[in-house]
């Protein structure tokens, strides 16, 4: 190996934090069940008082599509429309594939952050209304307007949806943390608010002996002009039956969505991953026909004809509420409750659209479609800002356009939905032909004639889709239009984006190959690095400011403690992928992120290892990577969004999370000024200094003077101690603290980072389960 190389080992294997199929579940039905608050109102307005058969209908066929994406995720575990039609179709499909799906991830936001100003707002000129008749606002007021004040239905959700989409872009250029918990605590509310929606309303519907909606007929279909779309001035939706049906079928489809975002939270769902795979699509599948289909249903047969389109057609779940038996007061407190979960599962879904959206692009980024300048992370946040700059302006953009038309707003979306969903039907398709290995599992039913496969369901499931799709294209003119327009700007971008990068690429290979050995390993380990236990693993992510390396090597013998620098991708669900190629990993920033590190070690004259990890947690990668390497220490820098206290508890975390056997450590976080903070990671043996040892000997000696005390041991001094202080702490914990505090003080340096504490640091903190808290000084 030429000595002016330096060893850079790339892992394959992916660290994530798996979780169980109801949280898998819990992710996709954030997105999913969004739809349920607008795809009833659009899809009546398009076909008439039958639709909610037809979302009935989308629901049933989302089982089918779900079951595709199931099958797609047993080949593939990283999974996704983009990988799936570019391994069957080519690079040219993939781009139009994710085209199409990225107008989905774009339009997700705007129609999700109005529909949730339209329930809101709505609400609000109830209020006023009911505020009016008993006289509880000013005469001035009323006078001014002659009746009570209304605020502007689609102004006002724009303005709304705006301000969250400003809110949730502010978040995700800092680097928002998305978790499965809190989608599961979302979901947990949205639960309580369907089970109480459904019982009540099918109680309300037998009460009253509601009928229900006309049935999915030809003759019962009455189509909105808008919705015949360029057919408005022919006769061909009246003369062909079918074609009717395939029509409303169309409008409907926007309540099918999310599969998607499945295909990426597949990775993350524990083993065996398959079976929960199927778990968490059949949780979905029953959540959302309840949910989306029942509760349209229940809307059409309990709201007025007179009221539910002109006046409930954006916010059909809040009319619903209204009308239910029952007392008024307890009808607007349930109302008022739908509207809460509606603001929390909707603008959360806006937040879903900008993490989708990233992540879509930073995956086909990984892929050399787009240039480096995309993924360029933010000097601060570390994040990739442009992108997420990008995916908020167009949102931002399309709320502004729209005047918070919720009815142009789903019509566009349902393009992305069809179109991405076809693509990789038939991509799946090809595949069955294409790839022989073995499958975890297969879209049912298929016919064996002799030694031929012929599948049945993934063919069907296919046409369905792809004849949908295509009757879209003529009926729905607003989105046939935006749609074609946005999906061609970005396969553009992308094609000249790729050509460009294919131009970089080979100089960029070259001057990698010859300041770095590059090695891909599927797992980590101390031989792939060469080195021996007691590392310390240090992480980096900001060339220009690399204080955490300089810290630890001023304080590190390498001949006698390795160093390790980790540089972490992120690639949780939505998030991009990192594979064992060239072409795919490394960007101007990484080569300027590994010559920086290589750099410093060099002026320090010591050695470094450098390793990359795809993870879905950076946390859970920091630990299971210092795990692996039998790491002694892990130095980060201070994060920009945590306290040291913060990243600590996170570390902890990660921590009692991995599996037996696992190693302690000693976490340092490091400032910019050069301040370092330690934390033990892991039940420890406390440092105890000479005078501490001291002071338990004399104090035995004293006791020992007893004739009842000879057994007495120096531990039972130490347990009488701690126990003692377990009771202060219990009856004071103010002066408890207040007394430990005064007892803080700095030791000698050690020989080797994660032994005992350091000169110039805090006192180690011993890191516990619990949270931090503002009066709490633990990790």
């Amino acid at each position: 190996m030429p000595s002016n190389r330096v060893k850079l080992v790339v892992a394959s294997s992916v660290m994530l934090t798996f979780i169980s199929f109801w949280r898998a579940a819990a992710v996709v039905l954030n997105d999913l069940g969004s739809s349920a608050f607008y795809a009833g109102g659009i899809a009546e307005e398009a076909v008439g008082k039958s639709a909610p058969w037809f979302i009935l209908g989308v629901m049933l066929f989302s089982f089918a599509v779900r079951a595709v994406y199931v099958e797609s995720c047993s080949m593939f575990t990283r999974g996704g429309v983009y990988r799936v039609v570019k391994e069957a179709l080519g690079g040219t499909f993939a781009k139009l594939s994710v085209s199409a799906l990225m107008f989905d991830y774009i339009l997700t936001g705007p129609i999700s952050g109005v529909s949730a100003g339209q329930y809101i707002t709505s609400l609000l000129n109830e209020l006023m209304d009911v505020a009016a008749a008993h006289s509880w606002l000013p005469g001035a007021m009323l006078n001014a307007h002659h009746a009570a004040p209304h605020l502007h239905m689609d102004f006002t959700s724009a303005a709304f949806a705006a301000i969250v989409t400003v809110y949730y872009w502010w978040q995700n250029l800092k680097g928002i943390e998305e978790s499965s918990d809190k989608a599961l605590e979302v979901m947990k509310i949205t639960t309580v608010m369907v089970v109480i929606l459904l019982t009540w309303g099918i109680f309300s519907a037998f009460h009253v002996g509601a009928k229900l909606p006309p049935f999915p007929t030809p003759s019962n279909l009455h189509f909105s002009k808008d919705a015949l779309g360029f057919l408005a001035h022919t006769r061909l939706p009246a003369m062909l039956g079918m074609f009717g049906i395939i029509m409303a079928f169309g409008h409907s489809v926007l309540a099918m969505s999310g599969e998607e975002t499945l295909a990426q939270v597949n990775r993350e769902i524990e083993h065996p991953k398959l079976r929960n795979l199927k778990r968490a699509a059949i949780v979905i599948a029953i959540y959302s026909f309840l949910f989306t289909g029942l509760g349209s249903l229940l809307a059409v047969m309990l709201i007025p004809d007179a009221v539910r389109v002109p006046v409930y057609r954006d916010n059909l779940i809040a009319g619903l509420a209204m009308y239910m038996v029952g007392p008024q007061l307890l009808r607007i407190v349930f109302r008022v409750f739908v509207v809460l979960v509606g603001f929390l599962i909707l603008s959360g879904a806006i937040n879903t659209s900008i993490i989708g959206s990233t992540g879509v692009l930073m995956r086909i980024a990984e892929d050399g479609v787009l240039t480096d300048w995309f993924r360029r992370p933010h000097r601060k946040f570390g994040t990739s800002y442009r992108i997420v700059n990008l995916v908020a302006g167009m949102q931002l953009f399309t709320i502004v356009a729209s005047r918070g038309n919720v009815i142009a707003l789903g019509e566009a979306y349902a393009f992305g939905v069809i179109w991405s969903f076809t693509f990789n039907s038939l991509a799946m398709l090809v595949l069955r032909w294409k790839y022989k290995g073995e499958r975890g599992w297969k879209v049912p039913p298929n016919l064996r004639i002799g030694k031929r496969e012929i599948p049945i369901g993934l063919i069907s499931v296919f046409m369905v889709l792809l004849t949908t799709a295509i009757v879209n294209l003529f009926t729905k003119s607003v989105a046939t239009v935006s749609g074609i327009l946005f999906a061609t700007t970005f396969f553009i971008i992308f094609t000249i984006s790729e050509h460009d990068n294919r131009r970089r690429r080979t100089t960029t290979e070259v001057q990698m190959k010859e300041h770095f050995q590059l090695e891909h390993e599927d797992a980590v380990g101390r031989d792939v690095l060469q080195i021996d236990p007691g590392c310390v693993v240090v992480t980096m992510r900001d060339a220009s400011n690399p204080f955490a390396l300089k810290w630890t090597l001023a304080r590190t013998n390498t001949g006698d403690q390795d160093v390790v620098v980790l540089t972490a991708r992120l690639v949780g669900a939505g998030g991009p992928e990192l594979l064992a190629t060239t072409d795919q990993l490394f960007s101007e920033y990484e080569q300027m992120l590994f010559t920086k590190a290589v750099s410093v070690a060099e002026s320090f004259g010591k050695h470094i290892s450098l390793l990359v990890v795809p993870a879905g947690d950076i946390f859970a990668a920091l630990v299971q990577t210092a795990n692996s390497l039998e790491a002694a220490a892990v130095v980060s820098g201070l994060s920009s969004k945590m306290t040291a206290q913060e990243q600590a508890y996170r570390v902890g975390q990660a921590w009692e999370a991995l599996p037996e056997p696992k190693r302690q450590i000693t976490f340092y976080v490091v400032s910019p000024g050069g301040e370092a903070q330690s934390f033990h990671i892991g039940p420890h043996a406390p440092s105890l200094q000479a005078d501490d040892v001291e002071l338990v000997h004399r104090l035995w000696l004293n006791f020992r003077r007893d004739p009842q005390m000879q057994d007495l041991h120096h531990s039972d001094i130490v347990t009488h101690a701690l126990t003692r202080l377990a009771a202060e702490y219990a009856r004071d914990k103010q002066e408890t603290l207040l007394g430990l505090r005064r007892r803080v003080q700095d030791v000698d340096q050690p020989k080797r980072l994660g032994e005992v504490r350091i000169p110039g640091s805090q006192a180690g903190i011993d890191y516990g389960v619990r949270a931090p808290k503002p009066d709490d000084e633990e990790a």
